[in-house]
């Protein structure tokens, strides 16, 4: 069967089933939980360490989704509304469990730092050293690294200055690096 067939076929379900859950359809709902709930978990995940926690602000988020659901209008993909929401309910989450500390906002020269860095980690090594960054740091590098954020989006969301953003990034960026590096050396046995 043709992919491109495949996906138009998809697309329409998905459309159908938003249909069905903005009229209360629990059947409709319950698909669109299951189709979009991992992708969603891990999402959320990216923000806060604990997985029962990542799942409860993910649980929450999927209670908005469905409670605004009308006021999706199709505008760019389901998938992309349901992460911001994701996204929001994480931040929403930390702030209400006063998790979210943004360290001292000094003034950083972005030019002191490299964009790359070899290593071979796998996803989940790269995951546990995102979740040993200080929280502020973790929060600025998954919108901006992994989301695609701009700065002036970030402090929006975050209730931060643009400088503050882009503070913590760099820090954020220089302790991955120097973390991948002692990696890489003991790895490599050239400590």
């Amino acid at each position: 069967m043709n992919t491109f067939l495949k996906v138009i076929q998809l697309h329409k379900n998905e459309n159908a089933l938003i249909k069905k859950a903005i009229k209360n359809n629990r059947e409709a709902q319950h698909v669109l939980f299951e189709m979009h709930s991992p992708k969603m978990l891990s999402v959320c995940r990216y923000y806060i360490k604990d997985i029962q926690q990542a799942e409860e602000a993910m649980l929450n988020g999927f209670f908005k989704v469905f409670k605004n659901l009308k006021s999706y209008k199709g505008d760019g993909s389901f998938e992309g509304w349901v992460r911001r929401i994701m996204i929001r309910e994480s931040i929403s989450y930390l702030r209400q469990k006063k998790r979210i500390d943004f360290l001292s906002d000094e003034d950083v020269s972005t030019n002191a730092y490299s964009n790359s860095i070899q290593t071979n980690l796998e996803v989940n090594d790269i995951q546990k050293l995102i979740d040993n960054l200080p929280e502020g740091y973790r929060m600025v590098f998954v919108m901006f690294a992994i989301e695609g954020y701009k700065h002036h989006e970030i402090s929006e969301l975050l209730n931060i200055s643009q400088g503050t953003s882009k503070s913590q990034l760099f820090k954020a960026r220089k302790m991955l690096q120097e973390q991948i590096k002692k990696i890489n050396k003991t790895s490599y046995g050239t400590h």
